[in-house]
C-alpha cells in the first residue's frame, strides 16, 4: 500500500465518498508539516461525519467485490415457480 493505508481506511474513505485512486492528491509528502497524515485525516473525517473512529465491520476490497457478485449472482437467477399451470387455464379470465 502505497499510503500504509490499512483496508479499514480504504473503507472508511469510500463510505466518506472519496475515491481511492485520488488519495495521493491528499496526501502529505512530507512537504506541506500542517497537513495531517492520510490516516489520521480519514479517520477524522470519518468520526466527523459517521460519529465513531472506525467501522463496526471492517472489510476488504476484496471481500466487498465477493459480496457484491453474491447478490448480483442471487438476484439475476430465475424464480422458482409457483408450481405446475393447467394449460387449460391461460392465467385467468380476461373480462
Amino acid at each position: 500500500m502505497k499510503y500504509r493505508l490499512s483496508h479499514a481506511h480504504i473503507q472508511m474513505a469510500r463510505e466518506l465518498g472519496l475515491n481511492p485512486k485520488k488519495l495521493g492528491s491528499l496526501a502529505n509528502h512530507e512537504q506541506e508539516r500542517w497537513k495531517l497524515p492520510l490516516p489520521q485525516f480519514i479517520e477524522g473525517l470519518y468520526l466527523e461525519r459517521f460519529g465513531c473512529a472506525q467501522p463496526q465491520v471492517a472489510m476488504t476490497i476484496e471481500e466487498i467485490a465477493a459480496g457484491k457478485r453474491r447478490k448480483r449472482k442471487t438476484r439475476d437467477r430465475p424464480p422458482e415457480s409457483a408450481g405446475p399451470q393447467s394449460a387449460g387455464d391461460p392465467g385467468g379470465d380476461p373480462f
